[in-house]
C-alpha cells in the first residue's frame, strides 16, 4: 500500500477566532516542509491548508495548488469538506499565494496533487469536524460519544437538536486542536461529497467571462510590454538601435534587459512599453537589432537527424546506462532478430492563455506580481534572486491558467516581467507573450531517436532487449525532460538487456509536456513490441502477459509524493483485460477499419487503451473510437475531472501522434502559430469510453497517465491495418498512399 504522507503527533492544528466571530483551523506539517526544502530538520511549512467558518455558516476552504484546468482548486477542497461533514452547498473557495511557508509544496505538475494531498486533506477535514463535536458537546453539556454531523451542523442523536457549524464555530476557536494521529477518518462508504461528480469551482465564473486567468489582470494606472528576443536559441544581443520605436504613437518607453541566469530565467532581449499591447507588439517591426548567433544557427532538426541516423549506424552508445543477463549471447542464440530505428519530433505547449505576467516594483521597494504559473514557489524566489532582495520582498498572486501542459513550471516569463517593472518603478506593468512568442520561445518535448534489437527464441519468447537511444545533453537542473529511465519496460522482465544512450549538443530549451518522457517512450516502447509480437504469430496483449507472467510487485520506493508502490503486473493485467473486453479486442471490425492496443505505467497510473482507426483514400487517419481502462487507486475523488481528464490526454495523445511537430532551421524555430501548428479540432475527437479498474491501493493522480497508450495504440491499429509500420511521428499519409 501507498504510504501517503499524513498528519502526525509532530504536526500541529492550530485553532483560531476570525474577527467577528468564527473559527479558522491552520496545520503545521513537518513532512512538506522536508518536501519543499529538502531538509528533515527544517521549520515545518504553515498551512497546508486553511479553513474558516463565519457564524452564517460559510465555510471557506483555500485551494493551495495552482489550476490549470486539471480540477485541483476543486478537488482538494472537496477532500476536506467531506472529511469536514460540510454542505457543498455552503462551500467557498479561494486561491492561495505564493508562500512555502504557509502551504509548503505549490505545483501543477507531475500528478503529484493527489498522492501528495490525499491524507493531509483528509486530516484537517476530519480534525475541525472532532472540534464542532466538542464544541456542541460543551455547549449542550453532554457526551460527544451522542452526537453526529451532518450536512455542517452538529446533531444529538436522542433529542433531535442541532447547531450549524456557524454557530458553533467561535466556541470551537477556544478549544484545543486535536493531535491528527488521533483523529479518526470515515470511511470510505461514508464518502457524500468524495467519489461525486461535481462541476470545477470556477466554470460558472468562466462562462460568465469573469477576469479570472492571468491575461484578465487589471490595475489602476497600468501599461503593456512586449519582449522581443533572439529567434535563434543561445544567441546574445549585440546592438540595438531603439530611437525609431520611442518615437512611435503611443509607446511610452523602449529598453534593453540584460540576461541572467540562461534561457530558465532571462535571456537577453528589448522591452517595449506602450499604452496598450497591441501597439508595444507593432512596435517591435521597427526594432534595429543585431544577434550574436555563434554555432548555434547552423543547427536544424535535419541535422539532429543525420547526426542521430549515424551515431546509430556506427552501433555503440556514448554510454550504458542499465544491463540485465548477457545481451550479446543472448543475440548469438536467438531464433529471429528483428531490427527497427524509432524517432519523434520536438513538441510544443501552445497553452491557449499565452505567457503573461504582470508585475508592479512599489516605492518601498517590494515587489508584487499576478502571474498563470504552474510552478509559482521556484519563480518566486528566483525572482527574488534576480533582483537582489529577499523573498519576503515578493509577493505573487497565483491567477487561474488557460492551459499549461507542462510549460508555465518554466517561469521566464515572470523574470522578463519582473525585470521590467524593475526599471518602471511605481508603474504596473503587463507582459503579454504573442502567439509567436509562445510557439517561438517554449521549453520544448525533446526530441529523440531510437535504435531497437529484439532477440527472440524458437517459441517466439523475447531473450533479449538492446536499445540505443540518440537523446540530448541537458546542463543544470535536476529534472531532465531528456533522459530514459533504466526501469522503462520491459526492464526487469527481460532476463537479457541492454539500454545505452548517445547525446547531442544544443541550445533548444526543453522541458515537461504532458506525461514527460512517458509520452514518447509509449510511442517507441508499445510499438516495438508490436513489431516481436507480430513475429511471433501473437497479438501485443498476449506478448505483454507473457512478459509479465510470474512477476511480482517491486518494493515501494521513497518519493516526493512519500512512500510509492513499486510496478505491479497484477494491475496492470487488470487494466489491459479490462480495456479487451470492453472494446471487443479480437472480435471482426467494420470493412476497413482496425483495432491497435497499447500500455503504459506512469505516474502511479496504469493505462491500457485501444484504438479503431481507418483511412481515408488520400492517407489520412481518422479515429472512431478509443477505450480506455486506468487504475489510479481505491478511489476517483471526483468523476467530472477524472473524465475530463482522461479524455483530454487521449485528444492530446492523437494530436501528437498525428499533426504536431516542432522543426529546428537556422537554429531557430520554424513553425509560428496554429496555421502551421494544427492542434486537434472538435472534428477529429473521436468516441472515448473510460472504465475504472479500483483497487486497494491509495488514490494517485490523472494529468497525465491516459496519454501515453494511445500513441501507440493508435500506431499498432494503422499496421493492423495496412501492414506498414508508423516508425516516426507525426504519422506522414504518404506512409499509407
Amino acid at each position: 500500500m501507498l504510504e501517503q504522507a499524513i498528519l502526525s503527533r509532530r504536526t500541529l492544528l492550530k485553532v483560531g477566532a476570525l474577527a467577528g466571530g468564527g473559527l479558522a483551523i491552520t496545520a503545521t506539517m513537518p513532512m512538506v516542509a522536508r518536501a519543499a526544502t529538502g531538509s528533515a530538520a527544517a521549520e515545518p511549512a504553515v498551512l497546508n491548508a486553511f479553513v474558516s467558518i463565519t457564524p452564517d455558516n460559510v465555510i471557506t476552504i483555500v485551494g493551495k495548488n495552482p489550476e490549470i484546468g486539471q480540477g485541483i482548486k476543486t478537488m482538494l477542497p472537496m477532500l476536506i469538506a467531506d472529511e469536514l461533514d460540510a454542505d457543498w452547498a455552503q462551500v467557498r473557495v479561494v486561491q492561495g499565494d505564493s508562500d512555502a511557508r504557509k502551504y509548503g509544496p505549490q505545483i501543477a505538475g507531475g500528478s503529484f496533487a493527489t498522492p501528495m494531498n490525499w491524507m493531509p486533506m483528509r486530516q484537517v477535514g476530519a480534525a475541525t469536524r472532532q472540534m464542532m463535536v466538542a464544541a456542541a458537546a460543551g455547549r449542550w453539556g453532554v457526551d460527544a460519544a451522542g452526537l453526529k454531523t451532518e450536512l455542517g451542523k452538529v446533531i444529538e442523536i436522542s433529542s433531535g437538536r442541532s447547531a450549524t457549524y456557524g454557530e458553533l464555530a467561535s466556541e470551537a476557536a477556544k478549544l484545543t486542536a486535536p493531535e491528527p494521529a488521533s483523529v479518526k477518518l470515515k470511511d470510505p462508504k461514508d464518502f457524500h461529497i468524495i467519489g461525486k461528480a461535481i462541476g470545477g469551482i470556477d466554470s460558472p465564473r468562466i462562462v460568465r467571462g469573469e477576469p479570472i486567468f492571468g491575461v484578465d489582470t487589471q490595475l489602476p494606472g497600468m501599461v503593456y510590454a512586449a519582449y522581443e528576443r533572439a529567434p535563434v536559441f543561445g544567441a546574445k544581443l549585440k546592438s540595438a538601435k531603439l530611437d525609431a520605436v520611442k518615437a512611435l504613437p503611443g509607446v511610452l518607453d523602449a529598453f534593453v534587459i540584460e540576461g541572467k541566469g540562461g534561457a530558465e530565467q532571462l535571456v537577453d532581449g528589448v522591452a517595449i512599453v506602450a499604452n496598450n499591447w497591441w501597439i508595444a507588439n507593432r512596435a517591435r517591426r521597427e526594432l534595429e537589432i543585431e544577434w550574436d548567433t555563434g554555432e548555434w544557427a547552423g543547427h536544424s532538426t535535419k541535422g539532429y537527424n543525420d547526426a542521430a541516423r549515424k551515431v546509430m549506424a556506427e552501433g555503440k552508445p556514448q554510454e550504458v546506462f542499465a544491463t540485465a543477463g548477457d545481451i550479446d549471447a543472448a543475440f548469438a542464440s536467438a531464433a529471429k532478430v528483428l531490427d527497427a530505428e524509432y524517432a519523434y519530433p520536438f513538441l510544443a505547449h501552445a497553452a491557449m492563455e499565452p505567457m503573461n505576467c504582470t508585475a508592479v516594483r512599489h516605492p518601498d521597494g517590494t515587489l508584487e506580481m499576478w502571474a498563470p504559473t504552474q510552478n509559482p514557489q521556484p519563480g518566486h524566489a528566483g525572482v527574488a534572486q534576480m533582483l537582489g532582495i529577499g523573498q519576503d520582498k515578493v509577493k505573487l498572486h497565483i491567477t487561474r491558467m488557460g492551459g499549461g501542459f507542462g510549460r508555465r513550471l518554466t517561469n521566464d516569463f515572470m523574470h522578463q516581467s519582473a525585470a521590467i517593472a524593475d526599471k518602471m518603478p511605481g508603474t504596473p506593468v503587463q507582459l503579454i507573450w504573442s502567439r509567436e512568442d509562445d510557439v517561438r520561445s517554449d521549453f520544448y518535448r525533446p526530441a529523440g531517436w531510437h535504435r531497437l534489437r529484439a532477440a527472440l527464441d524458437a517459441d517466439g519468447k523475447v531473450i533479449g532487449f538492446d536499445d540505443h537511444f540518440v537523446t540530448f545533453a541537458i546542463t543544470g537542473g535536476q529534472y531532465n525532460p531528456a533522459a530514459m529511465s533504466p526501469t522503462e519496460f520491459p526492464a526487469r522482465f527481460v532476463p537479457n538487456l541492454r539500454y545505452g544512450q548517445t547525446k547531442l549538443d544544443t541550445r533548444v530549451p526543453m522541458g515537461a509536456l504532458r506525461a514527460p518522457t512517458s509520452n514518447a517512450m509509449a510511442f517507441v516502447m508499445q510499438s516495438f513490441l508490436d513489431e516481436m509480437a507480430h513475429a511471433s504469430g501473437k497479438d501485443l496483449p498476449t506478448l505483454l502477459l507473457e512478459i509479465i507472467d510470474g512477476g511480482a510487485e517491486e518494493p515501494a520506493t521513497q518519493g516526493f509524493t512519500g512512500r510509492t508502490p513499486g510496478f505491479n503486473p497484477a494491475r496492470m493485467r487488470g487494466v489491459m483485460e479490462r480495456v479487451m473486453a470492453n472494446s471487443g479486442w479480437g472480435k471482426p471490425r467494420a470493412e476497413g477499419r482496425a483495432q491497435g492496443f497499447g500500455f503504459y505505467f506512469s505516474h502511479q497510473g496504469y493505462f491500457a487503451e485501444v484504438v479503431e482507426a481507418s483511412l481515408t483514400t488520400r492517407g489520412q487517419v481518422q479515429i472512431h473510437d478509443v477505450w480506455a481502462a486506468g487504475d489510479v487507486g481505491s478511489t476517483i475523488i471526483n468523476p467530472f475531472g477524472a473524465l475530463n481528464q482522461v479524455e483530454g490526454s487521449i485528444i492530446d495523445g492523437l494530436g501528437q501522434a498525428v499533426a504536431l511537430a516542432i522543426e529546428i532551421e537556422g537554429g531557430a524555430v520554424s513553425q509560428s502559430n496554429f496555421h502551421d501548428y494544427q492542434l486537434p479540432r472538435i472534428a477529429f475527437t473521436p468516441r472515448i469510453h473510460v472504465d475504472w479498474v479500483k483497487t486497494d491501493y491509495a488514490p494517485t493522480g490523472l494529468g497525465e497517465p491516459a496519454l501515453p497508450p494511445v500513441i501507440p495504440a493508435l500506431t499498432n491499429a494503422l499496421f493492423k491495418l495496412t501492414g506498414k509500420r508508423v516508425r516516426s511521428l507525426p504519422i506522414d499519409p504518404k506512409l499509407f498512399v
